[in-house]
């Protein structure tokens, strides 16, 4: 009966060959293969696999592949990031190529082969069966030999009754030469294939039993070696018992003369001297050894007994503060009154301050420029992300790789017991299994204990009264209250529009200018641009964006020098969008029109002040309250009070008694997906509520604040300075706030207190007077 000739879509194969039987992944990635694939998928998933002769040839012709191969079906496809596929194939049957020729279908180019379909012989005869036991014989005992197979394959190989399979299967454990496997599978009668493939494990048993040996003898040399070394560590400490380890005492005599040079308490000395008598006692090399130098390094690494001379010249040191900084009065009279102190007393205790503001406010810098000021070094850590107690205080000296804690080693990097020290960040650290560094902090800020920290790998009390503590957060909310406590707040407030002009005139612009190397070039920037850079293009507490933006617009002008298209340029707030292309914030979506049920309130952020719009509905219902706009439990608490009294005061305010029966009310706060909380919004959701209720209108070109009481009362909130100048920016020039926040106005800038008109305000009746227009206005 004459061979099946079946016509199937081809695959080149490189580097590989799949013999009937086998299961394999075969990595794809030629544009005709993937099409040949794609073909195959169309139809029975059944597709010809044939090697190419040189694997290395990129695109193949008919004339590059081998004769002979086999019929495989796809039995998974996967496809891999780089675009390539991976498929999981499993030959069935070895076929005998008539002809393969390039097809073009479905826009794709691949091979189609046209197959002699082989099938298995699987006919024993006592020949067949002899050499079959033979070469089962001899793979078993390469399998032995080797110990690169699973035994239970060549029993798993034993019970196959499809005895031309048991050949083909041994192949794939083989690591036979691409020409070798080739001559197998076009080996098609059984008897060949297992005389051949009985002659190449014969080969390849002599080869794994050389390979053996080989590695036997490998093993008894690394093992001489290993007594060779045992032997020259003992000659090793011979030598040194006899005095002739040379280089460890010469080591020992260093370390002493460093020790010298240094004022350290008595047991601190005794400790390296100890440890430098067990450092002579054992060899060189040994990780105990290193442990020890370690140890005494970071003890010697320390100030003991270092000081910088302090700048008492009060005036000096004011103009560096002043050169360095514009504004923040508080700070640089806190700085200055320390001075003063150290100047008139000996005593050297060192502040602890802590800087609260908005990011961007100059918290980082302004530390450095105090260092600069009073002639001290400066040194910082950052406490962000910090988990670990060990950051702090240092691992023990048992730990392999242990070190000491972050104080520790900014004491070393500063060289003197009194530096400028910041602890940068300090609300953003948190405590897991591992202890917690805010704990840790405590000793270290606390003026009555800092004066013998102690760190974990040194072991020694060691002092710290001397530093000038700086600590910085954006909020005070987040610290342990008893670290807090230890800590003299000065809080840095937003800077005005005013300031930011001052700031980016007398430092951004000339660094930006430096730094881009524009000194020489005719650039400027004028202040009217200045302004806009700061209304339109940045929102924030700081300067940080305004900083960047100023940086973007010296890049462009770089670029234009470069390109050859001046010597400079003119930024002004008419060409301003050419540097720093659309405005970003627009304000014209706040409307300042008197509404019904809109009020205008002042809200304080992390990054400053902002108007927060109150808006109000009431509409036929049960009584129902609906807050929206993601407010936190405090706002929505201040809504159910205000609307408790409103309800109290119903008759007063013009508003039906029975409207908590009859009539839903909904407040939002835009925008929704802002989170929102606090005290402060409490008269600003009242007004809303009474002038959705009664029709009259709220006074657009007005704001306000306070926390409300269920009486009625107005209660003072906080950041009042941050509040009035967003209203301010939005140009609202009338703000009602508690009559006990007024005290905060002088935090003002002069020429706002002028322009805007604030009025105190001790109860809600107040408040409504003065928010509400008449019906007939």
């Amino acid at each position: 009966m004459a061979n099946l000739i079946i016509t199937k879509p081809l695959l080149a194969l490189r580097g590989i060959l799949i013999f009937p039987g086998m299961i394999a992944n075969i990595d794809v990635g030629r544009e005709k293969s993937m099409a040949a694939i794609d073909a195959a998928e169309l139809t029975d998933k059944q597709i010809i696999l044939v090697g190419q002769k040189q694997a290395e040839q990129e695109d193949v012709t008919a004339a590059d592949l081998y004769e002979w191969g086999v019929l495989a079906t796809i039995k998974q496809k996967l496809q891999l990031p780089n675009g390539a596929v991976r498929l999981l194939v499993e030959g069935l049957e070895r076929v005998h190529v008539l002809r393969a020729a390039e097809v073009h279908e479905n826009e794709q180019d691949f091979f189609v082969g046209e197959v002699e379909v082989v099938p298995a012989d699987d006919a024993v005869d006592a020949e067949a069966e002899g050499l079959r036991r033979l070469l089962l014989d001899a793979f078993e005992q390469w399998v032995l030999l080797t110990k690169k197979v699973n035994p239970d394959t060549v029993q798993s190989l034993k019970s196959r009754a499809d005895v031309s399979k048991v050949p083909d299967i041994i192949v794939g454990y083989l690591t036979l030469s691409l020409t070798e496997k080739e001559e197998l599978l076009e080996m098609a009668p059984l008897k060949l294939r297992l005389r051949k493939l009985y002659e190449i494990l014969v080969r390849e048993q002599e080869i794994a039993d050389v390979a053996k040996n080989i590695s036997e003898q490998v093993h008894q040399q690394v093992e001489q070696n290993q007594k060779e070394y045992y032997l020259r560590e003992q000659i090793k400490a011979i030598s040194k018992e006899l005095g002739e380890n040379e280089d460890v005492q010469a080591e020992i005599a260093e370390y002493k003369e460093q020790m010298s040079k240094l004022k350290m308490p008595q047991n601190v000395a005794e400790k390296i001297n100890k440890e430098l008598g067990r450092l002579a006692k054992m060899p060189p090399m040994t990780p105990e050894g290193a442990v020890i130098r370690t140890y005494i390094d970071s003890l010697l690494a320390l100030p003991w007994g270092k000081f910088t001379k302090d700048n008492f010249d009060i005036d000096k040191a004011q103009d560096v503060l002043d050169k360095d900084h514009y504004g923040l009065k508080k700070v640089k009279e806190r700085i200055l009154e320390y001075l003063a102190v150290r100047a008139l007393s000996k005593s050297t205790r060192g502040p602890i301050l802590c800087l609260v503001g908005p990011p961007g406010v100059g918290k980082t810098s302004l530390a450095s420029s105090i260092a600069k000021a009073i002639k001290r070094k400066f040194t910082r850590i950052s406490l962000g992300g910090v988990r670990d107690e060990a950051e702090i205080r240092g691992h023990r000296r048992t730990y392999i790789g242990s070190m000491p804690g972050r104080i520790i080693h900014g004491m070393q990097t500063c060289g003197c017991m009194n530096p400028v020290f910041l602890l940068d960040e300090i609300d953003k650290m948190a405590s897991d299994f591992r202890g917690d560094p805010a704990s840790a902090l405590l000793e270290v800020l606390d003026p009555e204990q800092n004066n013998s920290f102690s760190d974990h790998f040194i072991e020694f009390p060691f002092d710290l009264s001397h530093v000038f503590w700086i600590v910085t957060a954006n909020a005070v909310d987040t610290i342990p209250p008893a670290l807090l406590d230890r800590l003299e707040i000065i809080q840095l407030s937003s800077y005005t529009d005013e300031e930011k002009v001052k700031i980016a005139q007398l430092h951004l612009l000339p660094k930006e200018l430096k730094l881009n190397g524009l000194e020489k070039y005719k650039v400027s920037v004028s202040e009217k641009a200045i302004r806009r850079v700061i209304h339109d293009y940045t929102r924030e507490a700081g300067v940080r964006n305004l900083e960047r933006k100023l940086a973007g617009i010296c890049r462009k002008v770089a670029f234009k020098i470069v390109k050859g298209k001046g010597k400079g340029a003119q930024v002004t707030e008419k060409n301003l969008e050419k540097y720093l292309g659309p405005v970003i914030y627009l304000d014209d979506d706040i409307s300042l029109k008197s509404s019904v049920g809109v009020a205008n309130g002042l809200a304080w952020t992390s990054v400053g002040g902002e108007l927060l719009k109150v808006e109000v509905l009431a509409f036929k219902g049960k009584g129902n309250l609906t807050l929206t706009g993601q407010l936190g439990d405090v706002m929505k608490e201040s809504a159910q009070a205000g609307y408790t009294y409103i309800r109290s005061r119903a008759e007063a305010l013009g508003i039906p008694a029975n409207f908590g029966e009859t009539m839903d009310i909904h407040i939002h706060l835009p925008e929704g997906a802002v989170p929102k909380d606090g005290p402060s919004a409490g008269v600003t959701m009242v007004t809303a509520m009474v002038s959705a209720l009664t029709g009259k209108k709220v006074k657009g070109k007005l704001a306000m604040t306070g926390e409300i009481s269920l009486s009625g009362k107005v209660w003072p909130v906080g950041g009042i300075k941050e509040k009035m100048l967003a209203a301010y920016r939005y140009g609202v020039k009338t703000v009602l706030l508690p009559k006990r926040n007024m005290q905060d106005l002088d935090e003002l800038p002069e020429n706002i207190r002028k322009e805007m008109q604030f009025i105190p305000v001790e109860h809600l009746d107040d408040v409504l007077k003065l928010a509400l227009e008449d019906k007939n206005e």
